[in-house]
């Protein structure tokens, strides 16, 4: 397993719109042939040391990039922490990964920032990059932060877990007119949210059910929020991307007629957008209460039609978990945000197999355009010179979600009790072979993410 040189061989290889049976030369950490035709190995590496894994029989994706995910590390770390949030991502068939300064500390300094790096490189399974966060006066601190090596920025422009709103519009329009790498957002207006807050404490005290969450955090809550975001972006030309997406209403702000590469303006939607309706909440209570809030079918079916029709241009976790004592509390006092990173491959692997989407474009969104949007550098392909981020997935094994099987820290999953039709057998990182059909290599740890960005 430790070799550097490994052959994937006869493996059904869904990249780039194609599938289609190949071999996958490995040398190191990067991909050194591609071959639709059997070729010596020898012939490539120039010798016979070798390691080989056959493939007949499984699909080879290239490794999932999940551009949201609060992996809750430092401070938070009773919840999950990057070395076991990243092992379940792994697990998942998630590569990499790209956190949350929603910490404790807050990420709004650069040495705070730094400092999640420096861990991260000890402890992560997977690779990974950090989100700066914005305050209404950390400006400066913002402005030093070098975009080919950070992800972007996190403005919250709605609250949720922890203190990170900003609210002041002076401040805001310095972010999206000085700002030079990409500014993601969390949308929802908070005015809305408070005032919906109260009337529905009124009516039910403590004993709120978790079905008032979507009429709270409502879809007119969202629309606020984000034609805001967008209008900014469009006014000061910014690199904007609104994250978590959750109404239909929303879907009028994004276009779909040009090419990912030249938008300005992307979108984002998570799985539990895609998997559950508000019809869920009185079965799974609090155990799906995100922010912004799970909503209706109809939201549900018009997430699902923008994710093909490319209104919407990513598909992400916003992997957020808490303990089953914090989630069991009554309404008010649960905390928003569940675990995902392990199950959302298969999630969407599923809903392949259900027909509503295909597996090119499951691949497209989860692995492709995160990398497009990003600019991530060598990562999202299965390409001859890129990093050998891969997995393998068995589309006839099926794999039950129960609380043994489950990796996060937290120890629950809101996908308990589903049954997947598929499974994933291997996940390799960096050309490492990190997860193997339940067990782990932990030698070495995932890389720091690059990102090939205009000056």
């Amino acid at each position: 397993m430790g070799q550097a040189k490994k052959l994937i061989r006869g493996g059904r290889i869904v990249n780039e719109d194609e599938q289609f049976v190949a071999d996958i030369y490995i040398d190191g950490t990067h991909i050194l042939k591609i071959a639709k035709e059997a070729v010596k190995p020898e012939v490539i590496f120039g010798d016979s040391d070798y390691e080989t894994i056959d493939a007949h029989g499984f699909y080879v994706l290239p490794g999932v990039i999940d551009d949201q995910v609060h992996f809750r590390d430092p401070g938070l770390t009773y919840k999950g922490d990057i070395y076991t949030e990243s092992k379940a991502a792994v697990a998942g068939g998630i590569t990499s990964f790209m956190e949350m300064p929603n910490t404790i500390p807050n990420v709004l300094t650069q040495e705070i920032l730094e400092d999640k790096y420096q861990h991260a490189s000890k402890v992560s399974l997977a690779n990974y990059s950090f989100y700066m966060g914005a305050s209404n006066d950390n400006l400066n601190e913002v402005l030093k932060t070098d975009p080919e090596k950070v992800c972007g920025l996190k403005i919250f422009l709605g609250s949720s877990t922890g203190d990170m709103l900003v609210d002041n519009q002076e401040s805001l329009e310095a972010f999206f007119s000085q700002v030079p790498m990409l500014i993601a957002t969390h949308c929802e207006d908070e005015a809305t949210i408070k005032a919906n807050n109260s009337t529905y404490f009124e009516k039910y005290g403590t004993d709120a059910p978790a079905e008032v969450h979507p009429e709270i955090r409502s879809d007119e809550a969202c629309y606020l929020s984000s034609s805001r975001a967008v209008a900014l972006a469009k006014k000061h030309n910014t690199r904007l991307h609104v994250l978590h997406l959750s109404s239909a209403k929303e879907m009028a702000l994004f276009d779909n007629d040009i090419p990912l590469e030249k938008k300005r303006v992307t979108a984002e939607v998570c799985i539990h957008h895609l998997w559950f309706s508000d019809e869920d909440y009185k079965r799974k209570g609090n155990f799906i209460k995100w922010n912004p809030a799970v909503k209706s079918n109809k939201d549900k079916e018009a997430l699902r039609l923008a994710v093909n029709n490319n209104t919407i241009d990513v598909v992400a976790t916003d992997h957020a978990p808490h303990t089953l004592e914090e989630k069991k509390r009554p309404y008010f006092n649960a905390p928003s945000g569940g675990p995902m990173v392990q199950h959302s491959l298969l999630a969407m692997l599923e809903m392949s197999k259900q027909g509503i989407f295909s597996l090119e474009k499951v691949v497209d969104k989860m692995c492709h355009h995160p990398a497009i949007l990003f600019r991530v550098e060598k990562r999202g392909y299965i390409r001859e010179g890129y990093y050998a981020d891969l997995v393998l997935v068995d589309m006839d094994h099926s794999s039950e979600v129960s609380p043994d099987q489950v990796l996060y820290k937290c120890g629950w999953s809101p996908m308990e009790g589903v049954t997947f039709g598929s499974r994933i057998e291997k996940t390799f990182v960096n050309g490492q072979l990190v997860f193997n059909n339940g067990s782990f290599d932990e030698t070495t740890k995932g890389m720091r993410l690059r990102f090939k960005r205009d000056k």
